[in-house]
């Protein structure tokens, strides 16, 4: 879509439903379980960075793909991609059947799967798995997108939009599923520890449908400063994905989400402050703080992102679905103007505008 465009007017979100794994740990626990199998690797002083990054009380938990906390260190690369690939199907077909559920439609009212995710790579795709473990119709559009980092949610929502017109009174699923996890690496490297301090595992999915209920999808906006692409990204070492963050990552992307909403709500006459709701990424606090000053936003209206970075962290490109999951479930009036916006690789910021019907 052209920078904020409009999007057709019966294009609704019909529900929102998320997933973690059932390992959950305690930020505290977390750092504990690393400082214990690295005190010998790390020097000194990256040793207690690592300690003062993992007693932050911005997180307070995080969810992990995995049957026990050794299970990470102890599994070879092959065994890696089985895991990515275990956990993102499971992960992302229970998110999807929650979805359905809250809609009333079944798998075989599903016309169109979009599926993204970063954090591993595996051909055929999810959606292939997804086809057959929730029995959807083997003549459904589906489409895998990777590379699209934390904000890979929101252009997957904008390719799942098109395809509602296809098939009148079925539904569309927009899937983002990422295993943070099947990326970790540690070493003396700032990047690495503080990943390993933010990341975590999880997935959500939505259900498009035209009947004239839910979310409305209003207009649409992206934005790509592809010179910043170093600034947040994944590398190859060794043929491994290694998570790499600048220390300018916050001011970049406070530029970069300034000017999407630009876009977004300019052509609209709408200021920050006459939109009620704000499903923002978690990101990271620093981010999330600079986003704050830079937009003008209030406290009040990031205590659902604060709520989602404190019980999960960051799960790159879900955690947005889960901020707004966030603010379905407080309520919203009828009317309520809700801006999605999600930033990350590339380095790309993007935004949505709804309204509830």
């Amino acid at each position: 879509m052209r920078d904020g465009e409009e999007i057709a007017d019966n294009a609704h979100i019909a529900a929102v439903a998320v997933a973690t794994p059932s390992l959950s740990l305690q930020q505290a626990e977390a750092g504990r379980y690393l400082t214990e199998r690295y005190s010998r690797a790390l020097t000194s002083r990256n040793l207690s960075l690592m300690q003062d990054l993992f007693s932050n009380t911005a997180i307070r938990r995080r969810s992990f793909a995995l049957e026990k906390p050794d299970d990470l260190f102890t599994e070879d690369l092959d065994g890696r991609i089985r895991r990515f690939t275990r956990w993102a199907v499971d992960l992302s077909a229970e998110a999807i059947e929650k979805a359905l559920v809250q809609t009333g439609a079944a798998c075989s009212d599903v016309s169109g799967l979009v599926v993204n995710t970063c954090t591993g790579y595996i051909c055929p795709g999810i959606s292939t798995y997804l086809i057959e473990r929730l029995g959807l119709d083997r003549s459904i559009r589906v489409y895998d997108l990777v590379g699209s980092g934390c904000g890979g949610a929101l252009p997957n929502l904008e390719v799942a939009e098109t395809l509602l017109g296809r098939a009148p009174g079925r539904v569309v699923v927009s899937a983002s599923v990422e295993v943070c996890t099947a990326t970790f690496q540690m070493g003396n490297d700032l990047s690495l520890l503080v990943s390993n301090a933010l990341f975590a595992d999880g997935a959500a999915a939505a259900v498009l449908w035209r009947s004239k209920q839910g979310l409305q999808l209003i207009a649409s906006s992206s934005r790509y400063a592809p010179e910043d692409r170093d600034a947040i990204r994944y590398v190859h070492k060794d043929g491994q994905l290694h998570n790499q963050l600048s220390t300018r990552l916050p001011h970049l992307v406070k530029k970069a989400v300034a000017r999407v909403l630009r876009d977004l709500l300019g052509p609209r006459d709408l200021r920050v402050a006459d939109i009620k709701h704000w499903a923002l990424h978690t990101g990271g606090e620093k981010i999330i703080n600079c986003i704050r000053d830079e937009i003008g936003l209030s406290e009040e209206q990031l205590l659902p992102t604060r709520a989602i970075l404190s019980a999960y962290g960051n799960m790159s490109s879900p955690t947005v679905w889960f901020v707004l999951n966030n603010i379905l479930d407080n309520g919203m009036d009828h009317g309520d103007f809700c801006v999605m916006v999600a930033f990350g690789a590339g380095l790309s910021a993007h935004a949505v505008l709804l309204k509830k019907a």
